[in-house]
């Protein structure tokens, strides 16, 4: 009898398989979008068929993210754009916001599955029958179980692949939620990161970006424990010796742990490129106390200066928060000069948004909406401003750049190792190849145009 039922699901999933189609919307970060091509490639390993998040599907799976209020409310959004392709599609629900919020998820109109941080990556065990639900099914763990690590890796979708080497994070900063939907730092194990860099290597992708929720705190759960088996120099060392790679590239690191010898090795390396992504969050130290970082901006100053003594052409990005309690016009203005001074490339600027279950969300001398827009328009205005003053530097310098693989209106892009963007008039021939060129101009869009003559000829 057993056996008999367990041919009959076999038969219902081979029907379930055959010709179905699936299509993927990622929400958020990089971390995000690594995870979600390992989700996608287990889906096609049972058959199914990719396709675009614009084309008719039979399933639509959509990996939310939960940092900032337009994040979650783009979710409706991006629901609707699944059912005017295929209003009897399945519709599936994934990621941190799925994670904090499942019931609300569960409750959006054609939403029929929502899973949380460890079920998602058994996303086709939960779909046995595409059946359209009349309110959404959840499976979601306590964020204390998410305590195992998944390995996951973009490829495939763009010339560079998103390498997760670290999830979940252990800082308790009071406007975060990503420790309550991502859990523990945990790390995957060096062996796996080499094994998984290796693959990519051998797809022919130039570039890997490094990945995860506090990478710095690399080694850390590495074999389910909390101890450091490896540091995240030891990890960056042994990528660096990986056959086959063109460039690595380090996303998001905390300032505290970007240590002089990961400076100083990137310096050295030819596969490590010159560009660092380094929250601050806030150029006051009373804000810094007050978010709980593990840093005053004494210590982000020398960070920044240590790179730039190494690397003077390195690109050197920041994330900052404009808006969170108790920011005066004072302490405003301090960040904005602070950052007006450092020698930095571009900035990220959040918006403060208020998260359930941050102290963030009940302290006092809340900013007004207003206010934290005119602040965050003020800082992105200085972010063009220190763009523009980067990409000038570079002027006259020869760099190499990796095309990319998209027709954006008659021109090619690409990235300089360090993250100068480039246009150059359409050439399939150049893309997903490197090439040194001059650069020798900037574009009324703010790009970087190169020396004609050094590409012409390239077939």
């Amino acid at each position: 009898m057993v056996s008999l039922q367990a041919n009959i699901i076999k038969v219902e999933r081979l029907e379930l398989e055959m010709s179905k189609k699936v299509a993927f919307y990622t929400l958020g970060c990089k971390l995000n979008f690594s995870e979600t091509s390992t989700i996608a490639r287990s889906f096609e390993e049972e058959g199914f068929e990719r396709v675009e998040f614009d084309q008719t599907a039979d399933i639509y799976v959509i990996n939310t993210c939960s940092v900032t209020e337009n994040a979650d409310k783009r979710f409706k959004t991006i629901v609707k754009q699944a059912q005017k392709s295929n209003n009897e599609a399945f519709i599936i629900g994934i990621g941190c916001y799925a994670q904090l919020q499942p019931e609300e998820l569960a409750s959006v109109e054609g939403v029929d599955l929502v899973l949380g941080a460890t079920e998602k990556f058994k996303v086709t065990d939960y779909i046995n029958d595409l059946s359209k639900n009349d309110f959404g099914e959840v499976h979601s763990c306590e964020i204390n179980e998410a305590d195992f690590y998944v390995g996951s890796y973009s490829i495939g979708d763009r010339t560079r692949a998103f390498l997760k080497v670290q999830d979940g994070c252990d800082y308790k900063c009071t406007y975060c939620t990503i420790p309550l939907a991502r859990g523990i730092s945990r790390s995957d194990e060096l062996d796996n990161v080499l094994k998984n860099a290796s693959d990519i290597a051998s797809q022919g992708i130039k570039e890997i970006v490094l990945t995860g929720v506090n990478i710095g705190d690399y080694g850390k759960g590495e074999f389910g424990n909390k101890r450091h088996e490896h540091t995240f120099l030891e990890m960056v060392q042994a990528l660096d010796q990986v056959k086959g790679i063109e460039r690595l590239r380090i996303s998001s690191i905390e300032p505290n742990l970007l240590k002089d010898e990961t400076i100083d090795f990137v310096a050295e390396s030819k596969t490590f490129v010159p560009h660092f992504h380094i929250p601050l969050q806030s150029g006051s130290n009373q804000l810094l106390k007050r978010m709980r970082r593990r840093y005053m901006r004494e210590l982000y100053v020398d960070r920044v200066n240590r790179i730039k003594n190494q690397m003077p052409d390195a690109c050197i990005g920041v994330d900052v928060i404009v808006g969170f309690p108790g920011e005066t016009d004072e302490l405003f203005l301090e960040t904005y000069n602070f950052l007006n001074e450092l020698p930095i490339s571009y900035l990220h600027v959040f918006t403060f948004s208020e998260r359930a279950n941050t102290p963030a969300d009940s302290m006092d001398g809340v900013v007004p909406i207003q206010v934290r827009k005119k602040r965050s328009k003020m800082l992105r205005g200085l972010s063009a401003k220190k763009r523009r003053s980067f990409y000038e530097s570079q002027l006259g310098k020869t760099k190499t750049v990796l095309f990319e693989s998209e027709n954006k209106e008659g021109y090619i892009h690409g990235f300089t190792e360090n993250y100068v963007k480039i246009k150059y008039p359409w050439n399939p021939h150049l893309c997903n190849t490197m090439h040194q060129v001059e650069l020798n101009d900037i574009a009324d869009d703010g790009m970087v145009k190169v020396n004609m003559h050094q590409l012409e000829n390239v077939e």
